[in-house]
């Protein structure tokens, strides 16, 4: 700890103190390599090797979580360094949870200023920022004392209800006593809302779900925010009138899309269709019935399809097929979505439903794989799924059941001997095994490219095969990477291209 030109510091272990409080000499703090300039605390750790084994640390987390900090204390700095491989970097904002927002926002079209209010009791302070843009998504944080409340809580709650009340309260008011066209709910409020829900308490009054504390439970936060939140947004309306009926507007076209597209669905789904009563003609299922064994292979092309439907197990491997490239999600409203032919089949494939009636707990599969060629049309398809389940099925991929497949590149025979391999550098490591004798090298420029018995032992068999687990670090660095790779606006996406042109690989 840095204060008042001396350094104070104390060591522990397992949470217990080693020593007291000591003041660190000038030798120490070179060695340490710190200045005594300013105020502040350093914090150096080392995972407990008895407890958590050789883990290894993932930097992007942790920057993440300062960041956010950074973001909740104004005018505070923070800084990261990773000792072992000189990782840096440096935290600091002036503007609290409106620059978290308006980072957030980057890029997009806003419909408003960052809406910014606080309101203090005595016992607890509640800071809300909001701000709507052009994204069909919602971005809601809620924290407590700088704590990233990952599920949410009685917090954000109360923000929900009010923010909900506030809109249909400034909706009727602006219809004049109109016909209702769409009557709104709290999830027409959610397409382009960026919020931020911060709740400062004494912590000794704090009430969490879990040891995790990914979940606010005090009763009373709920009352407290959703009080602030109206009052805030109540005066914001009446003082921004232009800007409220942009917000307006845009929530009564996501009611208009809601409704369209339920009527969408009843009418191409069909009644039951989403149980499993009717499943689309082109998947193979398989015949197991407990989901937790059950994989579902996502395959590209009606004769990689083919491949897979008579290499696979047929216990518990289900094949689905797709014609060619599917629709684009990022920007498309749910009644268009339903409507197009493969991913209606995905849909009622996966038997969980879609936007209103999503049931995870429905799912027929526990493990999706998506299975495409090593190619830039395989590459693309991939990414459209990806971007379906991201921006469509989310806690598919929470909950770990999205794989990517990966067949070989090339099949390698060498005498009698065959072998696969996945890159170039494992094709130039079996053939250097055999030097001076000629190798016979196949690659495969697509999955039809095998037969059935070699797709099963490559791709498909769980003795042999390799799958990448689809998992994401920062939702909002993923939804920005979405937005800006499938998304409407072309500058982002042509100079990401361009900075990056030369990490891909070309195989023409």
């Amino acid at each position: 700890v840095l204060r008042d030109s001396k350094a104070y510091y104390q060591e522990y272990k397992r949470g217990i103190a080693l020593k007291p409080v000591g003041e660190a000499s000038r030798k120490q703090l070179d060695e340490w390599g710190i200045k005594l300039d300013g105020a502040g605390t350093i914090t150096n750790f080392i995972p407990d090797k008895e407890i958590f084994g050789d883990v290894v640390l993932e930097n992007t987390k942790v920057k993440n979580l300062l960041r956010d900090r950074a973001y909740l204390i104004a005018g505070l700095t923070f800084h990261f360094e990773d000792l072992n491989d000189g990782d840096e970097a440096t935290f600091y904002f002036e503007g609290g949870i409106k620059s978290l927002v308006a980072h957030t926002n980057r890029g997009r079209d806003v419909l408003n200023d960052v809406i910014y209010f606080s309101k203090n009791d005595g016992a607890m302070t509640a800071e809300v920022a909001l701000q709507y843009s052009d994204s069909f998504n919602e971005n809601v944080k809620g924290f407590v004392n700088g704590i990233y409340t990952t599920d949410g809580g009685t917090h954000v709650t109360g923000f929900r209800i009010a923010l909900t009340r506030a809109i249909s309260d400034y909706y009727k008011k602006i219809q004049n006593g109109g016909k209702d066209e769409a009557a709104l709910t709290g999830d027409d409020m959610k397409e382009g809302l960026t919020a931020i829900v911060y709740i400062k308490m004494p912590s000794e009054s704090l009430q969490f779900e879990s040891q995790t504390k990914a979940k606010l439970n005090n009763p009373e936060v709920q009352g407290f925010v959703s009080t602030a939140v109206k009052e805030g947004l109540d005066q914001y309306f009446e003082e921004h009138p232009a800007e409220a009926r942009k917000v307006v507007e845009k929530i009564t076209l996501a009611a208009r899309a809601r409704l369209a597209a339920r009527a969408a669905k009843d009418a191409v789904l069909r009644k039951g269709a989403l149980e499993g009563a009717t499943l689309p003609g082109k998947l193979a299922d398989c015949q197991s019935s407990d989901a937790s064994v059950s994989e579902l292979y996502i395959v590209e092309g009606d004769s990689a399809g083919g491949s897979a439907k008579q290499g696979r197990d047929r216990r518990h491997q289900a094949i689905l097929p797709l014609g060619g490239k599917i629709l684009n999600t990022e920007r498309a409203h749910l009644d268009k979505i339903v409507k197009f032919e493969e991913i209606k089949d995905l849909i009622i494939a996966l038997g969980g439903g879609i936007g209103e009636t999503l049931n995870y707990d429905k799912m027929r599969y526990h493990r999706v794989i998506i299975m495409t060629d090593a190619d830039v049309d395989g590459a693309h398809i991939s990414t459209l799924l990806l971007t379906f389940f991201y921006r469509h099925m989310p806690e598919i991929i929470t909950r770990g059941y999205l794989y990517m497949a990966l067949p070989p590149l090339f099949r390698v025979q060498i005498g009698k001997d065959v072998n696969y391999a996945y890159t170039e550098e494992e094709r130039d490591m079996i053939t250097a095994k055999s030097p001076g004798i000629k190798a016979i090298i196949q690659r495969y420029k697509g999955l039809g490219e095998m037969n059935p018995t070699q797709l099963w032992e490559t791709t498909m068999n769980p003795e042999t095969r390799t799958l990448k687990q689809v998992t994401v670090e920062s939702m909002e660095a993923a939804g920005n990477m979405f937005e800006m790779l499938m998304g409407e606006e072309v500058p982002p996406r042509k100079k990401y291209i361009q900075t990056h042109a030369k990490l891909a690989t070309l195989d023409v």
